[in-house]
């Protein structure tokens, strides 16, 4: 995954308007989305971030082919082809279009530094796909061109996720988020670290009204990426998540 999507994230559900922040700590993450096409938000948008993320990794290309048919590519997403207005074809094309017509800002503000990048997620989307014969083959192969920007965020400081993970958790955007987050977090994790329920709260979800709400809901979901990422070491404390040095969930390959 980009580092930038993965310190602060998507909606977990549908907002109004068409602009989205969320923070953490001096880093923050906006979003803004034609207001006529609206914000991704859920686990579709982090399933095809990670798939597409993999992928640029894995060809080193910014073009990244989606393949001939929409089944076909739901299959790599773990995803079973529905019909209807509620449908997951629906869902999938909705939230492609969401995703790939938003731009993103990342900054930085730490008082006397001050930190800004600006870039749209793709240059070009082409879907060919027909929703209504999902597994009928196109002419031409469905491609998303990612901006030259965001290709380097994903390419110079990538993340590493394992999708197998990703596609266990696919159910939860906030289980998809605390999962990404631990793996990037513990990657250069030293000494156990309090982070506290504010912050997580403002990282994660922002929305709850009380933040025991939130404690109980996040550490419900942290309990759901244990089951995939046994690795990971924490504790908690009235003050915070305790996170404590781990194995990565990915192994670091030796040169």
């Amino acid at each position: 995954m980009a580092r930038a999507m993965v310190q602060a994230t998507l909606p977990h559900r549908q907002v109004p308007g068409n602009e989205f922040s969320r923070s953490n700590g001096n880093y923050t993450l906006s979003i803004l989305a034609p207001s006529a096409v609206g914000l991704p938000y859920g686990s579709i948008p982090r399933l095809m971030l990670a798939w597409i993320s993999t992928e640029a990794v894995k060809t080193k290309c910014r073009e990244i082919e989606l393949g001939d048919s929409l089944s076909g590519f739901m299959r790599q997403l773990d995803m079973v082809p529905t019909g209807g207005r509620w449908g997951s074809v629906t869902r999938l094309k909705q939230q492609t279009k969401r995703l790939f017509s938003s731009t993103i800002s990342a900054t930085y503000d730490g008082g006397n530094q001050y930190a800004l990048m600006n870039q749209p997620l793709a240059e070009q989307a082409i879907f060919w796909w027909d929703a209504k014969k999902p597994d009928q083959a196109a002419l031409w192969k469905s491609t998303v061109t990612l901006s030259d920007r965001f290709y380097r965020e994903i390419i110079d400081r990538p993340v590493p996720i394992d999708m197998r993970a990703i596609k266990a958790l696919k159910k939860s955007p906030m289980a998809l988020d605390a999962y990404t987050w631990l793996s990037y977090r513990v990657s250069y994790l030293k000494n156990p670290t309090v982070i506290p329920w504010k912050a997580l709260s403002l990282q994660f979800g922002s929305n709850y009204a009380q933040l025991r709400d939130f404690r109980i809901a996040f550490l419900k979901e942290v309990q759901k990426v244990q089951t995939v990422y046994k690795g990971i070491n924490f504790d908690t404390s009235a003050e915070g998540l305790i996170l404590k040095p781990s194995l990565t969930h990915v192994g670091k390959r030796l040169k």
